[in-house]
């Protein structure tokens, strides 16, 4: 089952300027079916053991600090081979250098601001979904 889930964030800069809806659209409409979601603040502690597999990297503490900043949006994500295709509706880090029609090309401002956070590999879509949910938050 884990090779069909992911997890998804919408950033603090996208629940801000109002683009949760259009990107729920988009995740809607491609296919996905929303299992599990909840509007969360993080406070600097959470965010940093959410982010801890970049402890020590130059980014880090920008990356902590941002997720930390207001609201983001929470999601468990079901799909066939979830991570992959969640990662190509996305697009690349950079919104500069995803390709069109994506939703980081769409909304996102730079690299750390980059509207989206989708899991990265199957293992980490199991450590994130179980850091932001109980089992009985999930619909499946």
């Amino acid at each position: 089952m884990a090779n069909n889930l992911t997890l998804a964030i919408i950033k603090p800069n996208s629940v801000r300027t109002g683009k949760t809806g259009p990107i729920l659209s988009m995740i809607n409409e491609a296919g996905f079916m929303i299992i599990a979601m909840k509007m969360v603040r993080l406070t600097m502690q959470q965010a940093e053991l959410f982010y801890e597999i970049h402890k020590g990297k130059p980014f880090y503490e920008g990356l902590v600090e941002f997720l930390s900043s207001g609201p983001v949006v929470a999601m468990i994500l079901m799909h066939e081979n979830a991570v992959e295709k969640f990662r190509e509706l996305i697009g690349n880090t950079d919104p500069a250098k995803a390709a069109e029609g994506t939703i980081r090309r769409m909304f996102g401002v730079s690299v750390q601001m980059n509207a989206i956070h989708g899991s990265d590999s199957d293992e980490n879509a199991i450590r994130e979904t179980n850091f932001f949910f109980a089992e009985t938050e999930r619909y499946y």
